[in-house]
């Protein structure tokens, strides 16, 4: 009788805050990427979908521009019209911490102090 392969378990990643420097990743590089000196490849606008819409949006176009390699995405989410911001704003960091979306980004910031409604995110290289 064979044992069952037993598979190590998966190192656990820590949640992801929109401007919070990760581990892992240089000041250089950082510095770079908040100042927006680091150019987005593509952009996602989630203005006027449903947040049902905008997730689905969302995770095709992570993964899309993740099998792309590609290393800096921007997703608009608009600034919302309440004082907390929009519902998609809102839930954003939420869904960028899901098991399924987390191991493919590894930062998140603002582009601009002064635009809460824009989210740049780092994506994880390929390896």
């Amino acid at each position: 009788m064979s044992t069952p392969a037993v598979r190590p378990p998966r190192p656990i990643i820590p949640s992801l805050s929109v401007g919070g420097q990760p581990g892992g990743l240089d000041s250089a590089t950082w510095q770079r990427f908040r100042s927006g000196k680091l150019p987005s490849a593509r952009r996602l606008d989630l203005h006027g979908l449903t947040v049902q819409h905008a997730f689905h949006a969302l995770v095709a176009f992570l993964r899309s521009a993740h099998a792309d390699r590609l290393r800096c995405v921007e997703i608009i989410t608009g600034r919302g019209n309440s004082e907390n911001g929009g519902a998609i704003r809102r839930e954003l960091p939420h869904w960028l911490n899901r098991p399924d979306l987390r191991p493919l980004v590894l930062a998140a910031s603002h582009p601009h102090a002064l635009n809460p409604g824009s989210v740049r995110l780092l994506l994880r290289r390929v390896r």
